[in-house]
């Protein structure tokens, strides 16, 4: 067997729920130094069965502390109530815009939607530029609008009256459907003067100060909620949404008796589980290695935000280098030569993680061309361990996730106790997902072996539309309520102490 087919073949197994211990003796023929270098820096990297069960135990206790009036306030997970309570039944009309904020892109949509039909979209990207996301908060809402009022205008709509629903993928405090607090920023955004305000009425703001245009805000969502939403359109069955692209979070339909930090008890709620910042206080500490811990020090939003570190897009690329830097210190990669590119931080994009990952199949040559984009001259022992690096990264990654929906899932099934067997669906949305050659694969095989059991069976559907779908699906929802007079409309209430 060649070099090649050993390695390729000793990482697949390492990504099956079955891996064992990684025999690096037969995978690398390199000097006692080197396998014990490669092992040094990489053993933490595997979480035995028995690890991720915990994990998944440990989600699950998180979950009843951010849901409890109580404990709320010392949450790390804050289990937000979305004040999203009905997923829309296709009898929903008219001409929608969708916004989509959630990380460097911003989208504009405009989606029609006929009852019994399939949704009609057309959409426009923006980006955000970093000036605009570390800039001052009014002037990001300005650069929303003005995104808004370009792409109506391509449209000749705008002296539209349109109703909105905003996808707003950061930790808010939701008051109700269409008024929130942002809690604090993530993914790299930290415009100041957001923070502690309703992020709505900054919107709204803006939108007045252009003075062109004819838009009322409806909804303000999480992408989880509107991933979840969109799903739940054409999959009845669909209880949960997740988010794995530039960061990560989830949500999940719960019974509102649950929902403690709510005075009803009637009914059903989408809560927004904003899951990033599970471990936040400390309860993954034995989980994260010391590659986790560089990369959390030197980030903009140090000590939060602990389990999306591990998971997200904006992360994995990261941690690669940060392993690759020491190998190469320890002479073990590239003869001991860096590269500038391999010193920067953030150069090393988790776009080649999934792009080595892939290329695994043809050979060498591949991988050293994605590295040669770093300036690194690889040679095939060195492409070896650098694909090697990249699957223990983005395989840890896949069987955090998992861990987390299986708690989700088992919290679904306590609701439903009359129910011996039940099945249920995750609408999926994000790069990493969508494009990384085996995450998918490994959450769901993994997710299988965490709710063994438990009676309940877990499907993934993805995305396809993302989350825009689903903001005016929601609107829409909330436009025909408003029509109808009688729409829910909870108390104001606080769950972040």
């Amino acid at each position: 067997m060649s070099q090649l087919k050993k390695t390729t073949n000793l990482a697949k197994n390492m990504a099956e729920p079955c891996a064992s211990k990684m025999d690096f003796e037969s995978a690398f023929k390199r000097t006692p130094s080197v396998i014990f270098h490669i092992k040094q820096s990489m053993q933490d990297f595997h979480l035995s069965d028995e690890q991720l069960e915990s994990v998944m135990k440990r989600m699950g206790q998180e979950m009843d502390k951010g849901l409890h009036k109580e404990t709320n306030p010392m949450a790390s997970v804050k289990m937000l109530p979305s004040f999203v309570q009905t997923i829309a039944d296709g009898t929903e009309d008219g001409m929608f815009i969708a916004l989509d904020l959630g990380g460097t892109n911003f989208r504009v949509l405009l989606v029609t939607l006929r009852a019994g039909e399939k949704a009609e979209m057309d959409s426009q990207i923006y980006k955000m530029p970093q000036g605009i996301i570390t800039g001052p908060g009014d002037k990001l809402f300005d650069h929303i609008a003005e995104c808004m009022a370009e792409f109506l205008h391509r449209l000749d709509m705008s002296d539209k009256h349109l109703p909105v629903g905003f996808t707003f993928s950061f930790p808010c405090l939701q008051h109700q459907l269409d008024s929130a607090t942002l809690i604090t920023w993530t993914k790299g955004f930290s415009a100041p003067g957001v923070e502690g305000k309703d992020v709505v009425t900054m919107m709204r703001e803006a939108i007045q100060r252009r003075g062109d245009l004819k838009l009322e805000i409806l909804a303000l969502v999480n992408d989880t909620v509107g991933t979840m939403m969109s799903c739940a359109h054409d999959i009845s069955d669909c209880l949960v949404g997740l988010i794995v692209g530039t960061g990560t979070n989830c949500c999940y339909m719960d019974k509102m008796k649950n929902v403690q930090v709510l005075p009803e008890s009637e009914g059903d709620m989408c809560i927004n589980m904003e899951w990033g910042a599970f471990g936040d206080d400390g309860v993954l500490d034995d989980i994260r290695n010391g590659y986790d811990r560089e990369l959390d020090e030197n980030s903009v939003n140090k000590g939060k935000q602990l389990y999306e570190k591990m998971i997200s897009g904006m992360y994995l690329g990261e941690i690669v280098r940060l392993v690759l830097c020491k190998l190469t210190e320890q002479n073990v990669l590239f003869n001991g030569e860096f590269s500038d590119n391999l010193k920067t931080p953030g150069k090393f994009e988790t776009a080649y993680v999934s792009q080595i990952e892939r290329n695994v199949k043809n050979g060498f040559t591949a991988i050293q061309n994605i590295l040669y984009n770093m300036d690194l001259g690889a040679m095939h022992a060195d492409c070896e361990i650098v694909e090697y690096v990249c699957e223990a990264v983005s395989t840890r990654a896949a069987y955090l996730c998992a861990a987390g929906i299986a708690a989700i899932a088992r919290k679904i099934k306590n609701n439903y106790p009359e129910k011996d067997q039940m099945e249920l669906t995750v609408g999926v949305d994000g790069t990493v997902y969508k494009k990384h050659p085996t995450f998918a694969t490994n959450l769901a095989f993994k997710v299988d072996q965490l709710t063994e059991g438990s009676g309940v069976t877990v499907k993934f559907a993805l995305s396809y539309d993302g989350s825009g779908k689903g903001a005016a699906l929601i609107a829409a929802v909330a436009d025909k309520s408003r029509k109808n007079s009688k729409s829910y409309s909870p108390k104001r209430v606080k769950t972040d102490g």
